[in-house]
């Protein structure tokens, strides 16, 4: 599911000010559950904290990808965020991370929720779209530049062999 599908313009939060991985996690979980009323944000929270227990999904190069099953969730939801200052998110790489996509399933989405997130890291993997990401003043442009250029990014790749 590319980025445009699950993440709109109010998804997307540029220069947002926290000290800490936990500060982030209750920034995301608050700023979705606003978006979605359905969604608790304690709840959440304690659903990211959750799987950050079973490891960092800070995936390297400044980025981390939060993310997580919820029952009151009906449709795929993704958050933004572009971090003023990075912060240590015990990524694998051990750099401050800046850049985070947060993202919230619905519970029996099983399948769908591990192609997201595979397709979404693949394009955060990319050099050029986490530069263009950083390289944002404000929201509108972060969610510009993550949904059209992330388009082309988050495409299937067909390797066929010659």
């Amino acid at each position: 599911m590319p980025i445009k599908d699950i993440l709109n313009a109010e998804h997307t939060l540029h220069g947002v000010q926290c000290s800490s991985k936990k500060r982030v996690l209750e920034k995301i979980a608050q700023q979705l559950s606003e978006l979605n009323p359905k969604l608790n944000a304690k709840e959440l929270f304690d659903a990211f904290i959750e799987r950050e227990r079973l490891g960092s999904t800070g995936i390297g190069e400044g980025v981390a990808l939060p993310h997580c099953r919820m029952n009151l969730c009906t449709q795929t939801m993704g958050l933004l965020v572009h971090l003023k200052k990075g912060v240590d998110f015990d990524a694998l790489d051990g750099k401050d991370v800046d850049l985070v996509f947060a993202l919230v399933v619905p519970q029996k989405s099983t399948q769908e929720h591990l192609n997201t997130l595979s397709e979404i890291a693949e394009a955060f993997y990319k050099a050029e779209f986490r530069e263009a990401l950083r390289n944002t003043r404000n929201a509108e442009e972060l969610y510009l530049k993550a949904t059209q250029a992330g388009i082309s990014e988050l495409q299937p790749q067909n390797h066929a062999r010659k």
